[in-house]
């Protein structure tokens, strides 16, 4: 087939891939509205503080932006600080560890999609503080994209990655390498499959050994093409 002017999948990356961002991410927010609104209240009814975490995380070319999630921790949890950079368990909230498990807590980044400072599909964005995850990424590439709500790595292991900096990176750059809208429809809807499974979900816990994070490194690595190998 001839391809007029630019291929089909840098079109999808230079316009599609926005425009589906900005439709989706509208719908979320007017579908999910009443829902987040009681989130919120239930969040500042459980424990004391305010219902959103805002904190600043690394995007595109290293450019930082503010993120957004429904607080998850207690107020006196260390600031701007990775998940596994500390022991999350020790301040998670009752009502933080049911969010966490289905992920409800990442809600109000389709605030950030909508700005554009992330995308659906992309790199999860690195907290400011994680130094080693942001300099193996420039290694990769992974930098050079918008960070997203879910990614290859996180179909590929989530949470049990955590600690697996090189893997991580490794899976975030061979995402950079290769954007299409079949490879991230299939990102989408593993994501999906693995929240409602509770697949690769550390809750409360960021710590990881290197023996647990190999089991997960023998799943099937998941290309931009649509196959496994």
């Amino acid at each position: 087939m001839v391809r007029l002017f630019i291929g089909e999948d840098e079109m999808y990356r230079k316009f599609f891939k926005r425009l589906f961002d900005i439709v989706l991410s509208l719908l979320g927010i007017v579908i999910l509205a009443i829902p987040m609104l009681i989130i919120a209240i239930v969040v500042k009814c459980d424990s004391k503080g305010p219902a959103i975490f805002k904190t600043e995380r690394v995007g595109k070319n290293k450019k930082p932006f503010k993120f957004y999630k429904f607080r998850s921790m207690r107020t006196d949890a260390p600031k701007d600080c990775a998940p596994r950079l500390l022991h999350s368990e020790d301040y998670i909230t009752k009502v933080g560890a049911f969010l966490r498990k289905t992920s409800l807590d990442e809600l109000p980044q389709m605030f950030c999609i909508l700005k554009g400072d992330m995308s659906i599909i992309g790199p999860r964005p690195a907290g400011i503080s994680e130094e080693d995850l942001v300099s193996e990424r420039d290694k990769h590439g992974a930098n050079d994209v918008t960070p997203g709500l879910t990614g290859l790595a996180q179909i590929n292991g989530r949470d049990v990655l955590a600690c697996d900096i090189e893997k991580k990176a490794w899976y975030d750059g061979e995402y950079a390498k290769k954007i299409t809208f079949w490879g991230d429809l299939k990102i989408f809807f593993k994501t999906i499959a693995k929240v409602f499974k509770r697949d690769g979900i550390v809750e409360g816990d960021s710590v990881v050994t290197k023996e647990e994070t190999n089991v997960e490194q023998e799943v099937a690595t998941t290309t931009m093409d649509g196959e496994e190998k």
